[in-house]
């Protein structure tokens, strides 16, 4: 058995697994950790009591750690990590040890809201069970495949040698969406794809053959896309401006870029998708109709590096439950040839386009648990299995 642990800002998720070619046995979701209420706990494992309030990852993953060894079939060969940044050089999953963790805190101020957490999975599992085989999944992983010029920005080029990217994240789920868009499209899924990866977190990817091409997020998460709470790409003058001009200092700026902006931002309102189009507020609109707007602007930058389209998917928890703003993205990108069907898009179909639509328009669930799990059993001998 493969235990697969995906830690977010807030969040955990778990699952089971048996083989590579099977469904969870499995699945947790932890919500909340780290807020003033009790973390909330749904899937398919019987708990008894609930985690601390306020506690943090390590005490929620131990708390959940706990109950999963009680189970009586489980055997595990290994525990699976999505680490959201591996740097440069990893280009697959590796095995963990003390040198690859050392590795990984040095890219901490990279994804100073993500990388902690999954460092603080490691420590729980090893904790729990000591001298258990651990293995790294990373987000970045997907897009080392990237022509370099998709990977350097236009700065000084000692800053680029030492190791400053485009590195892109959200690669977990990309690669998902790459194995299985074969069964749904056939030989398009070989052509040229753009995915978008909405939810709190969000971004773009385009992707031929089965590789990333280019992506919208860049050297650390915060990059491309408006998000929930993260204002995305802004002017660098901007940044200067609130310095100079504001007073403030870089970790207040990093607070209102990462955590006050975005959807929250614009809106005033909230960070939720679901809550700002129930809400009468023009301000819900218009952060709505900004966010829509950004996703097809960027989409339009990854056709240029595509050299066209083929195929447009939408995943993750917006991606795949807001059909309003799948419509908004579609709407604008009627030029490249998206015929949405609102009958198919108010129903959540797999397939969402026109019949005859010159290009597909898919909505695929993510699932990084599934991709972690493959890319470890490819890594330990079991053996990556077809989907």
């Amino acid at each position: 058995m493969i235990l697969v642990l995906n830690a977010g800002s807030s969040s955990l998720r778990c699952a089971l697994f048996r083989g590579g070619a099977e469904a969870a046995l499995l699945r947790v979701h932890v919500a909340g950790i780290g807020g003033a209420d009790t973390p909330t706990v749904t899937g398919d494992l019987d708990f008894d009591g609930e985690p601390p309030v306020g506690a943090d990852l390590v005490a929620v993953a131990g708390w959940v750690l706990s109950r999963l060894r009680r189970r009586p079939d489980l055997r595990l060969r290994a525990v699976a990590h999505r680490i959201v940044h591996g740097g440069a050089r990893r280009d697959g999953p590796a095995r963990i040890d003390a040198g690859l963790i050392a590795e990984l805190e040095t890219l901490v101020p990279f994804a100073p809201g993500h990388q902690p957490q999954g460092l603080a999975c490691i420590a729980a599992v090893d904790e729990a069970w000591p001298g258990m085989a651990q293995v790294a999944c990373f987000d970045t992983a997907f897009h080392r495949t990237q022509d370099r010029l998709a990977q350097i920005e236009a700065i000084p080029r000692g800053l680029t040698e030492d190791g400053l990217l485009r590195f892109g994240f959200h690669g977990l789920s990309y690669a998902h969406i790459a194995g299985v868009l074969p069964r749904l499209v056939g030989a398009r899924a070989r052509k040229r794809v753009v995915v978008a990866h909405l939810g709190h977190g969000a971004s773009l990817c385009a992707i031929a053959e089965g590789r990333s091409v280019a992506t919208t997020m860049g050297l650390t998460t915060l990059g491309g896309l408006m998000m929930g709470t993260r204002s995305g790409t802004v002017d660098p003058g901007l940044v200067l401006h609130l310095i100079r001009s504001r007073g403030l200092g870089a970790s207040e700026v990093a607070d209102l870029l990462g955590r006050r902006s975005g959807l929250l931002g614009v809106s005033g309102i909230s960070d939720d998708v679901r809550v700002l189009e129930a809400s009468d507020a023009p301000e819900a609109r218009e952060a709505l109709d900004l966010f829509a707007y950004r996703i097809a602007r960027e989409t339009g930058s990854l056709a240029v590096a595509l050299g066209g389209l083929d195929a447009f998917v939408f995943t993750g928890g917006i991606g795949e439950n807001a059909a309003s703003i799948r419509a908004a993205v579609c709407a604008r990108l009627t030029f490249l040839g998206l015929d949405l069907d609102p009958q198919r898009n108010a129903g959540g179909r797999p397939r969402i386009d026109r019949t005859g639509s010159a290009i597909p328009i898919l909505v695929i669930a993510a699932d990084e648990e599934r991709q972690i799990a493959d890319e470890t059993w490819g890594l330990i001998g079991g053996g990556a299995q077809p989907r």
